[in-house]
């Protein structure tokens, strides 16, 4: 087999209605387009018939790799294992719920043979919830502060990549990591171009509330220590303003008296609260470093892999 050109990565768990339609018309940009290709899919631990529908769609489109993990790892977990599986020049990312549609890769793989070792894109036109979009925007927003790479959509998973970029990301050790992030720290030339963005046609959103929060306490940890230096800013700020204060007391105890002192006591109550809360909002913050250290420590593998189906175990 000769080696492909392009490898086509896509992340699923839970798609059983989107993945056949998603399937189809990949293949058919695939083969409009003439190159040598492979697509690589993740089920990522699915509970619903994704898997056999998958194996189903392997034995009717050519060039499909199916990696079965054990259990669910996480959308970036899983376009690590197909990065490690894939052999082109060029691979791409795809999410698995048509919301990014497959005719947009060309678009992806023209301009990063103009140069490019990342093209990253932006969702035009969103189809998603309010809540949503404005989730995306302020997390886009920290980001950006935290990690100093400016990009206008984080969230977008349909994103190229150059060979030596998938290749030191494989090469990375870290455990929890924020693919475009990493990617964008690597390369040297990245651009941005618009993609159309439709409804999801069926399924439910796997990036809940709760996740989105998890998500951002990753890219804290993970690539920025920006957080620390703003507790100590915040430490040093707190602790003049307690010694400014104290002398104000005692200066007012002296001029106005021990009786005035003495009603003061509910505001050094609430001064006290708010130093202690302060103090725990830190110990959360050091412990939240001190934990993703011990995790990276253990170098526990990023995932497991339950089966490789390719063409010629399915022909078996």
């Amino acid at each position: 087999m000769k080696t492909p050109y392009l490898s086509v990565v896509i992340p699923v768990f839970n798609e059983e209605q989107n993945i056949r339609e998603l399937l189809e018309r990949l293949n058919r940009v695939m083969k409009d387009m003439g190159r040598l290709y492979e697509i690589i899919i993740i089920d990522d631990g699915s509970s619903d018939n994704t898997l056999e529908l998958l194996k189903h769609c392997q034995i009717e489109i050519p060039n499909i790799t199916l990696i079965e993990f054990n259990r669910n790892y996480g959308q970036h977990a899983a376009i690590f294992a197909g990065f490690e599986r894939s052999l082109g020049e060029i691979v791409v990312t795809l999410d698995a719920d048509l919301q990014n549609p497959p005719e947009e890769i060309p678009k992806l793989v023209s301009k990063a043979e103009e140069g490019f070792e990342v093209v990253a894109t932006v969702r035009t036109d969103r189809k998603d919830s309010i809540f949503r979009r404005c989730a995306s925007f302020v997390i886009n927003k920290i980001t950006a502060k935290i990690t100093g790479v400016n990009l206008k959509d984080y969230g977008c998973m349909l994103r190229a990549y150059r060979r030596n970029i998938v290749q030191l990301m494989c090469e990375s050790k870290e455990i929890s990591t924020f693919i475009p992030v990493l990617a964008t720290s690597y390369a040297k030339n990245t651009t941005e171009i618009d993609v159309k963005h439709d409804p999801r046609s069926g399924g439910e959103t796997k990036y809940s509330l709760t996740r989105l929060i998890s998500l951002q306490f990753d890219l804290m940890t993970s690539f920025s220590i920006w957080p620390l230096r703003m507790l100590m800013l915040v430490g040093l700020v707190v602790s003049l303003a307690g010694i400014g204060f104290g002398i104000f007391l005692l200066v007012s105890r002296i001029i106005m008296g021990s009786e005035w002192a003495a009603e003061g006591v509910f505001t050094l109550f609430a001064v006290l609260f708010f130093f202690v809360g302060g103090q725990f909002l830190a110990f959360g913050l050091l412990g939240e470093y001190i934990g993703r250290i011990y995790s990276e420590v253990r170098r526990r593998p990023r995932f497991v892999i339950e089966n490789v189906h390719t063409e010629e175990t399915k022909k078996e």
